[in-house]
């Protein structure tokens, strides 16, 4: 399957490294528009533009109505041989899409992320470069090393943060490459999701690690679903530099399945965070590892990722 990451990368794109868990190695994520970010994270004139304009709301409001153009069709052959995206497991062929923003939020033939495995297992909600954490401290949450915040500061309510202490983080980061399109991960009813205005950085490692607490300062959503088996899961959407819109499919206060489809973000990088209550599941190995190295995880929508975790 492609995924649009390659052992090499061109001169003028940095390097961030991924582990690809099939082969046990590390691949070289190619980033589009990396040296871009570069400038605008690394440069004080880069950051000017940055808080001046690229982070707010009407860049990537602008971005995102070039991108339903009509006209913006001409951009998929070139981005699909760019970054090696595998249509043949989309819905639609290359010339089949309006706009890039249709190609950007295509949708899968069926079958091609597995959702049905066995129930016990803790499956991705999408495609994307995954970190995670266990024994989570709210106050402290991780962006990078040496970065911070404060589950209450994100969702902005202090007694649903206090819910998730000493539990496990998940955090899965959707490149602009990637399947944009989320899903549910247990049996369960689930909340109206409530949106928190925010501004547009990039979610980018590369930002990241430049600019502190960009979670808490993106636009970004949450609800909680309520699991017989998980317990109250709480899932974030964050969106990121020219996300358009973090669309929200699924229908408040009624019965979800898992693999069912719970929103999908418009064109851009964006972030979902997933937090569970404490001593309800168990992270693979791997990952974990990984995590603690700051390293990011390749994983695909569907892919087992831990297990439910048994009481004694």
């Amino acid at each position: 399957m492609k995924i649009g990451l390659r052992r090499r990368s061109k001169a003028n794109w940095p390097a961030i490294m991924v582990y690809q868990r099939d082969t046990k190695d590390y691949m070289t994520e190619r980033v589009p528009g990396g040296a871009s970010l570069q400038l605008l994270y690394g440069s004080p004139l880069g950051r000017l533009a940055l808080h001046t304009l690229i982070r707010r709301k009407v860049y990537s409001g602008a971005m995102g109505r070039i991108c339903e153009m009509k006209l913006s069709r001409r951009s998929i052959p070139r981005f699909v041989r760019n970054f090696d995206i595998d249509l043949d497991e989309a819905c639609c062929t290359a010339d089949e899409y309006r706009s890039f923003n249709d190609f950007f939020t295509r949708e899968l033939q069926p079958g091609a992320r597995d959702f049905a495995r066995d129930e016990e297992l803790l499956l991705s909600p999408g495609d994307g470069r995954l970190r995670a954490w266990q024994g989570v401290d709210p106050s402290h949450l991780v962006q990078v090393k040496g970065m911070e915040y404060s589950l209450a500061e994100l969702l902005q309510n202090d007694q649903l943060a206090a819910a998730y202490e000493g539990g496990t983080c998940l955090l899965l980061r959707l490149a602009p490459v990637d399947y944009h399109r989320f899903h549910f991960i247990a049996d369960g009813v689930c909340t109206e999701s409530l949106e928190i205005r925010g501004v547009y950085y990039s979610v980018n490692m590369i930002a990241l690690k430049r600019r502190v607490r960009i979670f808490c300062q993106n636009r970004r959503s949450y609800a909680v679903q309520h699991s017989p088996e998980w317990g109250d899961i709480l899932y974030i959407e964050v969106g990121a530099t020219a996300v358009g819109s973090i669309i929200q499919s699924y229908t408040p206060g009624q019965l979800m399945r898992r693999g069912d489809e719970k929103g999908y973000f418009k064109f851009g990088g964006s972030t979902i965070l997933l937090f569970f209550e404490r001593d309800r599941v168990v992270i693979d190995d791997d990952i974990l590892k990984q995590s603690a190295m700051d390293l990011e995880v390749r994983v695909l929508a569907g892919e087992p990722i831990g297990s439910l975790r048994h009481m004694m």
